[in-house]
């Protein structure tokens, strides 16, 4: 696409001097105080993952809003923070290296420098001497370090567990990765195994995380999400004996009032007591059903498990009896899949009298529903005990993988496990030939004996190193703290690197934007290792990130979410070389709300591409006249302030599409109005500068100014040249005055000739009275004729 607008040449041209200059304007005024200042503001992405397939036009409306609001903070003189780095570890950059036959380490380096040549060609204004790398020996020595720290507050711990294990992947997964009972990466099928693992206490931070979203700026479906994945639920817990046995098995109830309504028992099929039937010498008469309905149950998602309307399904364990604690009465014992292992004991009393679920249970097997009068609290009250009980489960963070931070544990057989010394930190990754994971469970670091074998730095003794890695959540856990540190990783005291004066300075994030899907995986984990840093004073705030914006997705032409697959995915390169990056920016921020998902249309670009012309010729025009004098024009200054109101709240508010909208209004009017005075140029250059930084940065200079328009003033308003301008117009009927009425002058005739007739001094004489005709002088007079 060709005009007099020389894109390639202005962005080029640009790019280069931001990146010579380093941004020096702001950067100058980072001075960190020791308390938060409102003078500053932590303007945060979620960083990416540097995959292979580079950037698509659906990850850059995040960035995008980003950089709209960063540049325009630094205008109302606010220092601003606004980092960008890579989160390189993990699944996805071993997967693709793995596919492409090539060293993760190597892959990692050639997609990065891949991704920031892009975001660099968008001309976004990130501070990149602070760029951080995960896979950085000197970045995940403290992510190590963080490890530790958590190992010794008994906050880390090796358990036999039943864990998702993903066949594909080769890898156990987190109960957060796992979605619909598919691996959220690779979409295989994932099943469950019992293997020895690493995990995080998360739970034990379960109340805090639940409470303190309360304080939290974030939208209401996120915070609900967690609230959700945390399920808090206050009941009570009641043991049930089993008839003729020694054995009991305790239920959690939210209702103890209903026990006397209570017929059956129902168990998880993964649940302590079905296993010890099962294995026990007195098989159940029905013990191969049982077993295959267990082996069943494996197979299907969580979700599917509990959907309220899908047939119930379930097997009785025919023989075992329990006796209800309230009224002795016996009743049969059943496994069924929709009562959860993890959530509450992992057994209910149910009560379908008063529970949909355990009604629908009783009708499909004809069990008895009993109505009963509910108890009174002194009635139940010796029964058991109060409980509160989460469906959340601690963190699974073992990963049997290559590509990951090692865990810095070494194993001896005379003294367990033990923390590496802080002083060997970073326990680096070797560097190998074969990486592929084995599919056991097993890392292909326990090939590596030279690095494996060492000695136990406790006894002495022949030991060898942890071969589980850490998984893709454990760097992007703190990596918004690393980008507040002034000193970053120069120093090797903890001490000395966990400034506090630097971090006391940013944190929490004043704005962090990013995807939904990371609700209950990053940002849960993001909050738990924030927590845990401020108990152990590193940091000194109890959240990480106070005001959270979820972009919307854009979709490919066809409706659908972009992927490689469908083919449907939109490159920006192509896209900047024939319309300009200023032009793409515009277009991803005018499709619609910023929240919202909407299907790319190749046609809007072009829209903005020639609104960016228009504002080129319409100033490099005026400039070229030497007889422009600062003149006003009193429509379109009323205008200017206007649009300055509206685009200012509008960027705060992230509406951007209406603050486009606001701008290319104003460009209409003054093209209507010529010419244009040099102080509004200055000021409309200012307005557009955050949403098209090239075009508006060449059309300074061409200006005569050699600033850096970051460092330039926002444009303010006038707030009573905000107001609509007035008109007062006397109202008559057939010529009598009957009253006065004052209306903004821009108001649709329509619509103010309606207001006039409901006056209430003018209503009472039109009524039954038919307008034969109405005259209508601007600024004047209405004259309604009857």
């Amino acid at each position: 696409m060709t005009s007099s607008y020389p894109h390639h040449q202005i962005e080029t041209k640009w790019q280069k001097i931001w990146a010579r200059k380093k941004f020096i304007i702001w950067h100058a005024a980072q001075k960190i105080k020791n308390q938060k200042s409102k003078a500053q503001s932590y303007v945060l992405n979620m960083f990416p993952y540097p995959s292979g397939a580079g950037l698509h036009v659906g990850h850059l409306l995040g960035y995008i809003g980003s950089d709209i609001v960063a540049r325009h903070h630094r205008m109302k003189g606010l220092n601003v923070l606004h980092p960008m780095g890579w989160d390189a570890f993990g699944l996805p950059a071993e997967n693709y290296a793995i596919r492409h036959k090539i060293h993760p380490g190597a892959a990692v380096k050639k997609n990065i420098a891949n991704f920031k040549k892009e975001l660099t060609r968008m001309g976004f204004s990130y501070d990149w001497q602070r760029e951080i790398n995960t896979t950085d020996p000197d970045y995940y020595k403290w992510t190590q370090w963080i490890f530790l720290q958590m190992f010794k507050k008994g906050l880390a711990y090796e358990a036999e567990a039943p864990v998702n294990w993903c066949s594909f992947c080769k890898t156990i997964l987190a109960n957060e990765e796992v979605i619909d009972g598919h691996c959220e990466r690779c979409d295989h099928r994932v099943e469950k195994k019992n293997i020895r693992q690493w995990l995080l206490k998360i739970t034990v931070y379960a109340d805090r995380l639940l409470d303190d979203l309360e304080n939290l700026d974030w939208p209401e479906k996120v915070k609900e999400m967690q609230r959700h994945w945390i399920g808090r639920s206050a009941g009570w817990e009641i043991e049930f004996k089993l008839k003729n046995a020694d054995w009991g098995v305790k239920v959690f109830t939210t209702r103890p009032e209903t026990i006397d309504g209570a017929t059956y028992l129902v168990l998880a099929p993964e649940h302590e007591l079905v296993g010890r039937f099962l294995q026990s010498r007195l098989k159940l008469p029905n013990h191969e059903a049982v077993a295959e309905y267990v082996e069943q149950a494996k197979n299907k998602s969580e979700r599917a498990r509990v959907t309220a309307f899908r047939n119930k399904t379930g097997v009785e364990l025919q023989g075992v009896k329990a006796i209800n604690p309230w009224n002795k009465e016996s009743m049969p014992v059943w496994v069924a899949d929709y009562v959860l292992t993890h959530y509450g004991t992992g057994a209910i009393m149910a009560v379908p009298a008063y529970d949909e679920r355990d009604r629908q249970f009783a009708q499909t097997f004809k069990l008895s529903i009993k109505q009963t009068s509910l108890l009174e609290p002194r009635q139940f009250r010796l029964l058991g005990e109060k409980k509160v009980k989460y469906r959340l489960r601690d963190w699974i963070f073992s990963r049997q993988r290559y590509w990951g931070e090692p865990i810095p544990i070494i194993k001896c057989d005379a003294c367990g496990n033990v923390p590496a010394p802080e002083k060997d930190l970073p326990i680096k990754l070797p560097a190998v030939k074969r990486y592929e994971p084995t599919g056991e469970a097993e890392s292909p670091l326990a090939a590596v004996f030279h690095w494996v074998r060492v000695k136990c730095p406790k006894c002495r003794g022949p030991a060898q190193r942890e071969t589980d890695t850490m998984p893709q959540w454990a760097g992007s856990s703190w990596y918004y703290i690393a980008y507040a540190l002034s000193e970053k990783f120069k120093t090797q005291s903890p001490k000395q690197f966990w400034n506090r004066k630097s971090l006391d300075g940013w944190l929490p994030v004043d704005l962090y934007i990013g995807g939904v899907e990371h609700a209950v995986l990053h940002l849960l984990y993001a909050r738990f290792w924030h927590k845990f840093l401020y108990d152990i004073g590193v940091v000194g705030t109890g959240e990480p990130f106070q005001k959270l914006i979820n972009q919307g997705l854009i979709l490919g032409p066809d409706g659908q979410k972009m992927s490689k697959s469908k083919g449907n995915v939109i490159g920006p390169d192509g896209l900047i070389r024939d319309y300009g990056a200023d032009a793409l920016r515009l277009y991803e921020i005018f499709m619609g709300p910023f929240g919202d998902s909407k299907p790319w249309d190749a046609r809007g670009i072009t829209g903005t591409r020639r609104f960016l012309i228009r504002v080129w010729n319409l100033i490099t025009a005026d400039n070229k006249s030497r007889n422009v004098q600062e003149t006003k024009n009193q429509k379109i200054e009323r205008l200017l302030h206007q649009t300055i109101k509206k685009v200012t709240g509008d960027i705060e508010n992230f509406r951007f599409n209406t603050a486009v909208s606001a701008l290319m209004i104003l460009v209409n009017e003054i093209e209507k109005n010529p010419p244009l005075s040099p102080s509004l140029r200055l000021s409309f250059i200012k307005l557009l500068f955050p949403f098209a930084p090239h075009l508006s940065q060449e059309l300074w200079q061409r200006l005569g100014k050699k600033t850096l328009l970051d460092g330039e003033p926002w444009p303010v308003y006038d707030e009573h040249l905000t107001e609509n301008e007035k008109m007062t117009l006397v109202i008559a009927v057939s010529g009598r005055a009957r009253d006065r009425m004052t209306v903004d002058r821009d108001l649709d005739r329509e619509l103010i000739l309606k207001l006039a007739a409901l006056q209430p001094r003018v209503k009472k004489w039109l009524e039954n009275r038919p307008v034969k005709k109405t005259i209508f002088v601007p600024g004047r007079l209405i004259n309604f004729v009857v």
